[in-house]
């Protein structure tokens, strides 16, 4: 069986399905398997799966407390016609690269992904572990985490969902599919603050005891829809799994032969997942951290030290707008051969100081990870380079991918197919894509702007898109980042 325990403790072992209740350590840490199972199906078959069965050969052997009626339910819920592609992640191939589509899913965003299928996780495990307490959402998010999640969650009984972002850190489509949100049970809220703030203090919301003593009062727990929950990072190790599975198919390997992989990376949790992939025994050769200038962990993976202490650079690409890559911790663990003491001493190291450092012996550790990052200049050069040698459009996220993938290959000569993480509909960030393939449009109106997108990639409005014109605003609160507790409290309703 495998079970699960934080990165600051390894002593309190719990089932997956509590792990996924419970979302982060009472400690601060990060829930953590025993070990990384092995992927119990020949590489020769994967080829032959769908998402759904992909998905759960991936699955089973980490939430294997569930049972393979109620796993297959929520795989079968989650990935169903509200993604607009029925291969769910398609691989397409352009100049050279083979792009994992992401962003098929309602909010046309890579974090459809694994928030398609938390809501059903979170409530299973909540009937499993016998759970009355009506479960509280909160999430920080950097653009995508927040509406995948609001979408997922929304209406679903017995729970609410609160999501913070940062007012002038997200893109205008992003911020307006957050505001629009229906549902009795959605609230979100912006701060005055960045992507950081915002996620340090949800992060100490769910360490103050005084709270969590009143959330339980009240009839409340606290859970987690960012990828600090494991029940969101597990579900993105399958469509690795697929894309291997789709490479061979289309003849671009042979099974059993490596692919690399590359990965706009903010706060580790794709990348990571893609980790715990070649864990399982995928034939990953290479993990190719993708950053844009808030190179954070490029700086790490090349030195060994984080720091943080740095400034602050708002891009094209947001969600990658982070100093403080919260997942990273989960590799910190596993590259200190499991010593929760080690981590509680970087944890604490950060919080302090605004850095740490590891030996050369945990670096060593990394050496399957290669990092690199792209300027704003050199998004834009990617994203116009790649519309006019292919005419496929990408968003900046998956530029800066495309453009680490091209300069990894440049450097290293390494000739493994490159399979690029694509995390977003180019539609989500219409501004920055004109900006680069049709410089001469200029400034226009949202609608103006999606619709000389549509023109010139050829490809009609995603459905979210068409929604989102007409919906009106349904939350317009502003907050300063140190207020974001009696936020929580007064949508609670919870008394001093």
């Amino acid at each position: 069986m495998t079970t699960y325990h934080s990165t600051r403790d390894a002593g309190n072992t719990l089932t997956a399905s509590q792990a996924i209740l419970r979302g982060i350590a009472p400690d601060g840490g990060l829930y953590v398997p025993d070990h990384i199972p092995s992927l119990d199906i020949a590489l020769d078959q994967l080829a032959n799966l769908t998402y759904q069965e992909t998905a759960y050969a991936v699955m089973k052997n980490f939430f294997d407390d569930f049972t393979e009626e109620e796993l297959k339910h929520c795989i079968a819920a989650a990935y169903d016609e509200k993604f607009d592609d029925a291969t769910i992640a398609p691989l397409v191939k352009a100049d050279g690269h083979y792009y994992l589509e992401l962003f098929h899913g309602p909010t046309i965003a890579f974090k459809d992904m694994a928030l398609s299928i938390l809501p059903h996780l979170l409530t299973t495990s909540a009937k499993k572990n016998g759970s009355t307490k009506e479960i509280v959402i909160l999430t920080a998010t950097s653009g995508d985490t927040g509406k995948a999640a609001l979408v997922g969650f929304a209406d679903v009984p017995n729970t609410k969902i609160i999501v913070f972002y940062p007012k002038n850190g997200v893109s205008a489509i992003q911020e307006k599919q957050m505001v629009t949100q229906k549902g009795d049970n959605t609230y979100v809220v912006s701060i005055d603050g960045n992507f950081d703030d915002a996620q340090t203090n949800v992060k100490n919301m769910f360490g103050n005891a005084d709270l969590a003593a009143r959330l339980d009062a009240a009839g409340y727990q606290f859970s987690s829809a960012n990828s600090i929950n494991i029940g969101r990072l597990i579900p993105q190790v399958a469509y690795y799994v697929y894309a291997y599975g789709q490479m061979v198919k289309q003849g671009a390997i042979a099974a059993g032969e490596p692919m690399n992989v590359v990965v706009p990376t903010g706060n580790f949790g794709n990348i990571l997942a893609a980790y715990f992939a070649k864990q399982m025994g995928l034939p990953i050769q290479k993990l190719v951290i993708a950053s844009n200038e808030n190179k954070v962990l490029v700086d790490f993976f090349q030195t060994g030290a984080y720091d943080r202490n740095r400034d602050f650079i708002l891009t094209t690409s947001p969600s990658m707008d982070i100093l403080v890559s919260s997942n990273l911790e989960r590799l910190l663990y596993l590259m200190a051969d499991e010593n929760p003491q080690a981590i509680q001493t970087f944890m604490n190291q950060l919080k302090e100081v605004g850095r740490y450092e590891v030996t050369a012996a945990m670096k060593e550790k990394a050496k399957d990870f290669y990092a690199d990052y792209a300027n704003e200049a050199e998004v834009s050069a990617q994203i116009a380079s790649l519309y006019h040698t292919d005419g496929y459009v990408i968003d900046p996220h998956t530029a800066v991918a495309a453009h680490v993938a091209n300069s990894y290959t440049a450097e290293t000569n390494d000739a493994t197919p490159i399979v690029i993480a694509s995390t977003a509909s180019p539609y989500k960030f219409p501004q920055a894509v004109l900006d680069a393939i049709d410089p001469e449009f200029g400034d226009g109106t949202m609608e103006e702007m999606l619709e000389r997108l549509r023109e010139l990639s050829g490809v009609a409005y995603p459905k979210a898109i068409e929604e989102l014109l007409h919906a009106e605003v349904r939350h317009d609160t502003v907050i300063a980042s140190d207020e974001m507790q009696d936020s929580v409290e007064s949508i609670l309703g919870l008394k001093r």
